[in-house]
C-alpha cells in the first residue's frame, strides 16, 4: 500500500486538550512494498506518526492518503474495512492476560472473518496450524496453548509480532518491536518481519531505538526530531554527524542497547488501546 502524509499536525493520543502538537507539518511518502525505519529521540513523535498513518488517530490538520484514499473522508463501514487492511503493532501488545496465546495470535485474522466465525474461534480456534507456524518463526510454538499472563515480557512482544504474519494487511506500522528483546531475539524478530514483508510486498514502517539495526537492515531511514522530519535518506547516507545532530542532548539513546526483559512477568502489563 502507498502511504502519503502532507503537512500533518497531530497531538499525541494521550495528550490533554490544548497540549502542544506532537507532529508539526509532517510530509512524507512511502511507496507500496517499501521498508522504512523511523528513528529519533524519545518524544520525537514516532508513536503519534504511526497512529496517524494507521488511521487510528485523526490529525488536527493536513492530509493522510492510503492508496490514494483519505481515510477520514470515508463513512464508518468503509473506514473499518480500510483499517482491516492495516496492521498497527504497538510497543506493548494489547493481549488480554487470561487469554490463550493461540486466541491472541488468531485475533489478527478478525478483519477477514465474519461475525460467527470470529465468535466460534474464541472457543474452537479456526487455524491451529497457521498459529503454530507463525509462533514457530519466533521460537514460541511451545507456547501455543499457554495463557498470556504466564509469558515473559519478551515473549509477549514476540506473540504480538507473530500476529503480523497472520493479519490480512498490506501496510504494517510497527512501534518499537525490539524494545523487550535481547540482541539475539531482536535480530531474529527483525529478520522475520523484513523477510515476510518483502515476500508479501507489504509496506513496512517501523520505529526503532536501535539505530544500528535501522542502518543495517533498512534501505531507507527517516529521522524524526521535535515532531518534524529531520532527515529522510537512504541508510547509506545517514552519517555519524547527522545522527549526532538528531540525538543532540539525547546521546544516551543513540548508544543504548535494547533492554532485555525476557523474564517472567510479575503481573499483567498495561494494554495499549488500538483502534480497529
Amino acid at each position: 500500500m502507498h502511504l502519503s502524509l502532507q503537512q500533518v499536525q497531530a497531538a499525541h493520543p494521550a495528550a490533554r486538550r490544548g497540549a502542544a502538537p506532537a507532529l508539526h507539518g509532517i510530509t512524507l511518502s512511502l511507496r507500496a512494498g517499501e521498508q522504512v525505519a523511523l528513528i529519533g529521540p524519545s518524544g520525537a513523535g514516532k508513536t503519534t506518526l504511526l497512529q496517524v498513518a494507521a488511521a487510528a488517530l485523526r490529525p488536527a490538520s493536513g492530509r493522510v492518503e492510503i492508496d490514494g484514499t483519505e481515510p477520514w473522508s470515508l463513512p464508518g463501514r468503509a473506514l473499518q474495512r480500510l483499517r482491516g487492511r492495516l496492521l498497527l503493532a504497538p510497543q506493548v501488545p494489547p493481549l488480554p492476560p487470561r487469554q490463550r496465546v493461540i486466541t491472541s495470535v488468531l485475533a489478527a485474522r478478525l478483519p477477514a472473518m465474519g461475525l460467527w466465525t470470529s465468535l466460534r474461534s474464541l472457543f474452537y480456534p479456526v487455524d491451529i496450524p497457521g498459529a503454530h507456524a507463525a509462533l514457530e518463526r519466533f521460537d514460541l510454538a511451545e507456547k501455543l496453548f499457554e495463557r498470556v499472563d504466564r509469558l515473559s515480557g519478551g515473549e509477549r512482544q514476540r506473540v504480538g509480532l507473530a500476529r503480523a504474519l497472520l493479519a490480512p494487511a498490506s501496510l504494517w506500522l510497527v512501534d518499537e518491536p525490539l524494545s523487550a528483546l535481547d540482541p539475539r531475539r531482536a535480530e531474529q524478530a527483525m529478520a522475520v518481519l523484513l523477510d515476510e514483508a518483502r515476500s508479501r510486498g507489504a509496506t513496512l514502517l517501523a520505529s526503532l531505538h536501535q539505530v544500528d539495526v535501522a542502518l543495517q537492515r533498512f534501505p531507507r531511514v527517516i529521522g524524526l526530531r521535535d515532531g518534524a522530519v529531520f532527515f529522510d535518506l537512504p541508510s547509506a547516507q545517514v552519517t555519524a554527524e547527522r545522527l549526532r545532530q538528531l540525538y543532540a542532548q539525547h546521546e544516551d539513546e543513540l548508544h543504548a542497547p535494547a533492554a532485555p526483559t525476557d523474564t517472567p512477568a510479575l503481573g499483567p502489563r498495561p494494554a495499549v488501546m488500538h483502534c480497529r
